[in-house]
């Protein structure tokens, strides 16, 4: 499916930037494609030709290592995906699952290395992407190594209700197993967890669905680790 990058709603901020011609370019240069939920986005040892733009949905970030498949981070769009693959090598160094249908942009290499040659300020917000999740990479990485589990199943939660949901009230869209794989720990320690959480009073806990009865608490677990 085409995609007309002048009338989108659901553009990066990096293309909020561009001039009518670059973003004509741009659409001439892209599809659209919709996936569903559990459908491979991106896939690990694959030759990449493509810059990936999540433009709608969820997905998760994943690499397959010596030993098991890791979960690295949940994703929400709008955002790219790949970027340091992209443009720094040629084959996808991890793979990206949808874990919510999501709708994505598949834009020529070549022509998004036009725009970065010749828009500043194009240049400028891709660059800050890029800074901003490196950041958050080794954000995780220390908080994964360094806390309890307690403190990072807490720092799942709050993530799912402040930045993926934006609310208190969300259905989680990973399964405890899931959940487990991203924080280093089994799903049977995040069953028991979650079962403290909700025995507490912290979360309220229905199936798959969550709410946060003490955030303040909660806040003390993943800030104490």
């Amino acid at each position: 499916m085409n995609n007309d990058c002048k009338i989108c709603v659901l553009k990066s901020k990096a293309a909020e930037t561009l001039g009518e011609d670059h973003l004509e370019h741009l659409s001439c240069n892209n599809a659209m494609v919709r996936f569903k939920k559990g459908d491979s986005i991106i896939k690990q040892g694959m030759f990449s030709t493509n810059v990936v733009y999540l433009r709608s949905g969820l997905a998760k970030i994943h690499i397959t290592g010596p030993y098991y498949e890791q979960i690295v981070r949940i994703i929400k769009a709008p955002c790219y995906l790949g970027l340091p693959t992209t443009i720094g090598d040629k084959i996808n160094q991890y793979s990206v699952t949808a874990i919510k249908d999501v709708e994505v942009c598949f834009i020529d290499i070549n022509a998004f290395r036009l725009l970065l040659r010749e828009t500043e300020h194009f240049s400028y917000e891709i660059i800050l992407e890029l800074c901003k999740n490196e950041l958050e990479s080794i954000r995780r990485c220390a908080n994964r190594t360094q806390k309890q589990t307690r403190g990072n199943i807490a720092d799942v939660i709050l993530e799912f209700a402040d930045v993926i949901y934006e609310s208190d009230s969300f259905t989680l869209p990973i399964s405890q197993a899931e959940i487990g794989n991203l924080v280093d720990t089994s799903r049977e320690s995040v069953s028991r967890i979650l079962t403290e959480f909700h025995k507490d009073g912290i979360l309220k806990i229905t199936g798959k669905k969550v709410e946060i009865i003490n955030k303040k608490s909660l806040l003390l677990i993943s800030q104490n680790g």
